[in-house]
């Protein structure tokens, strides 16, 4: 059971953690566009959009979910126009109106300069607060949307003064609920169960899917917590603190070793190697 876990926390944070593919965009979507968005009445909307400065998630009742991470994002005619990570490079643009919030997505076929073209806008609302059945289903994966933008500044090369403290004090920055400056088994849960929403929607889940996979995440965070525990709880207080996290990643320069002795068999060690080397690359980054 254990090793079934670090597939979905390794890919869930590696894919959060490592340099993105999203460049060039120091601003990204302007501050005034970012949020949630709704279609039609807000007591039983549509759709919803989740806007952040670099993703735009779009979710509906039915229709399989679309979630755009953004390389690039530049002005055209007024338009903020975000063009996705992937081999057909997709295009979003949003634009603010009287109604609230715009958004086009163009014809694949259209060069820049002729956009936004003849499709007509999408038009989105804001609500005073998010529908309850949508917040259950949709709050902690909206959430580590957001959360993943801030891990990559952090702990990828793209961020000044990037180091492994800096990428764990992210971590558990992003995931410290309680606010005691550590994570628990619930926090570190939690995080796992917001990276199988992301990545549900990544693949264009359906919402049933959606909710399947956040409650396979359910049972998934608590083990995969429960084992990052066992691992990296090294003052045993049931807590994990950045400077856990970050222990050998920092102190390697400094394990310098000795002369003396004879090398080891270490065949059959390579499972347990390999779990541990897993799940630190997961928090950590490469």
């Amino acid at each position: 059971m254990r090793m079934k876990l670090l597939p979905l926390f390794g890919a869930t944070l590696l894919a959060f953690a490592t340099p993105a593919a999203a460049q060039g965009i120091p601003g990204g979507v302007p501050e005034p566009l970012r949020g949630a968005w709704y279609a039609g009445e807000c007591t039983d909307p549509q759709a919803m959009l989740v806007v952040t400065a670099r993703a735009a998630a779009r979710i509906e009742a039915e229709a399989p979910a679309r979630l755009l991470r953004f390389r690039e994002t530049t002005d055209v005619s007024g338009w903020t126009l975000g063009t996705g990570v992937g081999a057909d490079s997709p295009r979003l643009l949003l634009r603010q109106a009287a109604e609230g919030l715009e958004t086009v997505e163009p014809d694949p076929k259209l060069r820049d300069t002729q956009l936004p073209g003849p499709a007509s806008p999408a038009v989105w609302r804001r609500c005073p607060a998010a529908p309850p059945a949508l917040a259950m289903l949709h709050g902690e994966g909206v959430a580590f949307l957001a959360a993943f933008e801030h891990l990559e500044a952090a702990c990828s090369g793209g961020g000044q003064g990037v180091t492994p403290g800096a990428c764990a004090a992210a971590i558990v920055a992003q995931g410290d609920v309680s606010g005691d400056g550590k994570l628990s088994v619930a926090e570190l849960g939690r995080l796992v169960r917001g990276g199988a929403w992301v990545i549900a929607a990544m693949e264009g889940a359906t919402q049933d899917v959606l909710l399947g996979a956040v409650g396979a995440g359910t049972l998934a965070g608590i083990l995969t917590g429960r084992l990052l525990m066992e691992s990296m709880d090294y003052d045993n207080d049931g807590l994990l603190s950045a400077a856990e996290l970050a222990h050998d990643s920092v102190a390697f320069a400094r394990a310098t070793g000795t002369p003396a002795g004879q090398p080891l068999r270490t065949q059959g060690l390579t499972e347990g190697a390999g779990m541990l080397r897993g799940l630190i690359e997961g928090l950590m980054a490469r």
